[in-house]
């Protein structure tokens, strides 16, 4: 069944005031930010967020005419290709805080009176809330300050957590059934598949693990490299991670705008896919598949869990997430949220790449937001689990995220198969 419509009202509210927030303490000389490839300017993000809202729920199922007479030709990022982003004659600041504003209160104004308001209106909370972690990344890139955490604890517990568990193949169903409240079109639906049995790590791989492979000269070694990876290092001149740097003979990761010492028992976090890909090969191992992963933390039940833990709701207790303590913790905390056979943390603190090309389960069907998937299958890999700024909302056990192979600025690392 869909979210009633009170839970709709507060996800809108909460959704927006996380906007308003982590993107209106930017100093005036940020707003537009640096031009990059991997990141949006914040002022041009700002107003995609409220035209996706005002286009999707006030004018498709609304039937309401265009708020700003030029609203397509700015936000609508299918059709304003990104580097001219920067270029466009966007409105001043404050008036695109107005717009999200007044976006706003006119989706709460009307919830409920169309058809489809729903689902639209969900969509659009979603659809938010993965720009507010991207916005993360912009934060990231360019050394802003980190946003306010939102809670005042983190996990419980820390320290590592090594070793492998062992899950039993057989035939299981990967992707979403149809209980979920609502799914994106990439999850759509739960299909049978084949997996042989495997050992996959209790935890993502960590700071200190990886330290090993940089100092073994990993990034040097051109047999641990795929042919795209070592031609990305190449032209990236990649000697270690991107936020990392070597001081007085230490370690040194920068987490938004401050520099600090690596913790050793926190999972590596912004690798891509080739570094992740390498430090298998470098450790003897190997990417899990996208069916391995959501087995792992779903079991072979009759029934899938919606989260590794069961079904409850996510709290800190369970997960790092919501930006409770605006950074990872050791791989040793949350207990209470592992898996059916032991895997500690597959959902939050750090999204996680698989071995799995990104591409449609049989018999896909594009929902009405047709340019969510269909236009990345091929070329990107796939991503599960959610990071601690992911919100607990989007989450299951079933969520996609996808990326290309290039990506450090993604809020991500990895655990690895035996």
């Amino acid at each position: 069944m869909p979210e009633p419509f009170d839970v709709l009202a507060r996800w809108v509210h909460d959704a927006r005031a996380r906007t308003l927030e982590i993107y209106g303490d930017l100093a005036p000389e940020a707003r537009r930010g640096p031009k990059l490839s991997i990141v949006n300017p914040p002022n041009w993000e700002l107003g995609h967020v409220a035209w996706f809202m005002e286009y999707w729920v006030l004018r498709h199922v609304r039937g309401g005419q265009p708020m700003r007479p030029n609203a397509d030709t700015l936000w609508d990022s299918m059709k304003v290709a990104h580097d001219t982003r920067w270029d466009l004659p966007l409105p001043p600041w404050a008036e695109t805080m107005r717009y999200l504003e007044q976006v706003r209160d006119r989706v709460l104004d009307g919830l409920g009176a169309a058809d489809g308001d729903d689902y639209f209106v969900q969509l659009s909370v979603l659809h938010e809330d993965m720009h507010i972690e991207a916005f993360n990344y912009t934060r990231q890139t360019h050394g802003y300050p980190a946003p306010r955490a939102t809670g005042e604890t983190a996990c419980p517990g820390g320290g590592p957590h090594p070793g492998d568990v062992d899950v039993p193949g057989g035939t299981f169903r990967l992707g979403a059934t149809g209980d979920e409240p609502f799914v994106f079109d990439n999850e759509k639906w739960a299909h049978p598949v084949s997996v042989e049995p495997f050992s996959i790590a209790r935890a993502p791989v960590t700071q200190s693990q990886f330290c090993e492979f940089v100092a073994d000269g990993g990034y040097r070694r051109r047999e641990l490299w795929s042919e795209g990876g070592w031609r990305w290092r190449e032209i990236a001149g990649a000697e270690h991670p991107v936020y990392w740097d070597r001081r007085d003979g230490v370690w040194m990761r920068r987490h938004y705008a401050t520099w600090r010492e690596l913790e050793p028992d926190r999972p590596i976090i912004h690798v891509n896919h080739f570094e992740a890909d390498a430090y298998c090969r470098w450790a003897d191992r190997r990417l899990p598949t996208e069916a391995e992963w959501e087995l792992a933390a779903c079991g072979l039940g009759e029934r899938k869990p919606r989260f590794p833990w069961g079904d409850s709701e996510p709290t800190p207790g369970l997960a790092n997430l919501d930006a409770s303590a605006m950074d990872t913790v050791d791989v040793g905390a949350c207990r209470d949220g592992d898996s059916p056979y032991g895997c500690r943390q597959m959902i939050g603190n750090v999204w996680e790449w698989t071995s799995t090309v990104f591409g449609p389960y049989p018999g896909f069907v594009a929902d009405p937001y047709a340019d969510y998937s269909v236009p990345w299958f091929g070329d990107h890999m796939v991503l599960r689990g959610g990071c601690y700024v992911t919100r607990g909302r989007l989450l299951r056990n079933t969520w996609r995220n996808y990326a290309t192979p290039d990506r450090r600025d993604v809020l991500v690392g990895f655990r690895t198969c035996r």
